[in-house]
């Protein structure tokens, strides 16, 4: 499912979260390969849906770590070109959608639904291990929200596994894709229009710091 929300910027971090960080940063990478690979493989839309999103947890995390201690401004770009990609591949997710439709191509049930079950293990391992920063400050609590909402996702890949098997029918993959597809492109809208308001503000307040001190 795709995830909007920021990662951590607190100056003191609790002991141990940015360690945490860097282990789901790299399952994150790891699972996006696997299912992107997969998808392509597997002809299932769903799955490179949740491969995107393991991606803009990936992005995510990177920002986090990498942007941490720098200003407002720089944190603003992050978040616009995190935003302007979650949006491209969401519309990526559409198109390869709308393309599988057009061809007629029913996904492979059973890659689908493996792939899938790893993603689940990976991302609640991810979910358990984030799970004792959930009390922390409210950028701790939404990481660890959104490698729930992630395991959710997931599971919603293994039903749609479960109805193409069931009705060898690509709908139900193309229905769940769609939906992570719009999700993506949702959040990614709201994350570019935060980031533009948090430049705008950053840059107001730097051009009021220097005019105070011409004064």
């Amino acid at each position: 499912m795709a995830c909007s929300c920021s990662g951590p910027e607190p100056k003191s971090p609790a002991p141990g979260f940015r360690r945490a960080l860097w282990i789901a940063l790299w399952v994150n990478l790891a699972m996006f390969f696997v299912e992107g690979v997969a998808s392509l493989q597997s002809g299932s839309v769903s799955l490179m849906a949740d491969a995107i999103d393991f991606f803009g947890d990936s992005a995510n995390y990177i920002l986090s770590l990498s942007v941490l201690s720098m200003g407002m401004l720089w944190r603003g770009r992050a978040a616009m070109v995190k935003g302007i990609t979650m949006t491209v591949f969401g519309v990526a997710v559409w198109a390869r959608a709308i393309w599988v439709l057009e061809q007629g191509i029913t996904p492979e049930p059973l890659t689908m639904g493996a792939v899938g079950l790893l993603a689940l293990v990976a991302n609640s391992g991810v979910a358990i291990m984030l799970f004792r920063f959930r009390s922390g400050d409210s950028d701790m609590r939404s990481v660890w929200l959104c490698s729930r909402n992630d395991a959710i996702s997931n599971l919603a890949v293994m039903a749609a596994a479960l109805g193409v098997f069931g009705t060898a029918s690509a709908w139900p993959d193309l229905i769940v894709a769609a939906i992570m597809g719009t999700l993506a492109i949702t959040a990614g809208i709201s994350v570019v229009r935060h980031a533009r308001q948090d430049i705008h503000n950053a840059k107001q307040n730097s051009a009021t710091g220097a005019s105070l001190e011409v004064r």
